[in-house]
């Protein structure tokens, strides 16, 4: 399937590792022009190299910027003034608990999780209106809907991108532009790789053992019983993200494994 993105300009935040270097793959296969971030040049290289190590032609651009910071996102937007697609993927999960919530954590997470994205989307936005087509997607977390006791900062900051989105959408109304959000479930990332590994080797179980006490205990309503790969997340981002989606709008899409006990 032809998904319509050949040089669509695309910015993917928090793209050198996990779900983030999973879209930029994805959305690099369908021809876009992906612009690759990182806060740091070695990341944003290292993660280049491996976009183009599966997609040896893809059209590249490199962004090292901390986009949790304001001047971060300034310094992106002076770069790229405008965008086509704008995946606010950029986020940060710790387990704490409540009580031990600083207002320096509750700060500090809503830097990175949430004014990120509201600051790009408050740039990128009005041009995509002019233009009448863009695509805006957050990467919201099926921990939106079902709070973590574990990380209830985390699962807050999650619920606001979704109801950013919403509002965001409301404004595109009779346009060709479209704002969603996806929530993603537990995800074969990195960092959950190397912690089901490392949880593993503490309590002498194979990782498959883990994974497998996971969904039974702390996920038992997954359908998926195990968790994503990177690329199936990818996979429906970059679907959002092409013309060829262009009716669904305002929508919060789970990609969560059937944890969200809902029809709706």
């Amino acid at each position: 399937m032809d998904l319509e993105l050949d040089n669509k300009l695309a910015l993917v935040t928090g793209s050198t590792a996990g779900i983030g270097l999973a879209i930029a793959k994805s959305l690099a296969a369908e021809g876009a022009r992906v612009i690759v971030n990182g806060r740091t040049e070695d990341r944003v290289k290292g993660a280049m190299e491996k976009v183009r190590k599966v997609h040896p032609q893809a059209k590249l651009e490199g962004l090292a910027a901390d986009l949790a910071k304001p001047e971060g996102a300034a310094a992106a937007i002076r770069r790229f003034p405008a965008v086509d697609i704008l995946i606010n993927n950029l986020g940060m999960y710790e387990n704490r608990p409540f009580e031990k919530i600083s207002d320096a954590h509750w700060q500090a997470i809503i830097e990175v999780n949430f004014m990120n994205g509201v600051r790009l989307s408050r740039h990128y936005l009005p041009a995509m209106l002019t233009a009448d087509w863009g695509r805006i997607i957050f990467l919201s977390s099926e921990s939106g809907v079902n709070i973590p006791v574990e990380m209830i900062h985390y699962g807050v900051t999650k619920a606001m991108y979704l109801a950013l989105s919403r509002g965001l959408a409301e404004t595109t109304a009779g346009t060709g532009v479209t704002v969603n959000a996806v929530l993603p479930g537990p995800t074969r990332s990195e960092g959950v790789a190397g912690f089901i590994a490392g949880l593993a080797a503490a309590r002498n179980l194979t990782p498959e053992e883990v994974e497998k006490e996971f969904f039974r205990t702390v996920r038992p309503t997954s359908l998926l019983q195990r968790f994503a790969a990177t690329d199936e997340v990818a996979a429906m981002v970059t679907y959002l993200a092409s013309p060829l989606a262009s009716a669904t709008n305002g929508a919060a899409v789970r990609v969560d494994g059937g944890v969200v006990r809902s029809i709706i």
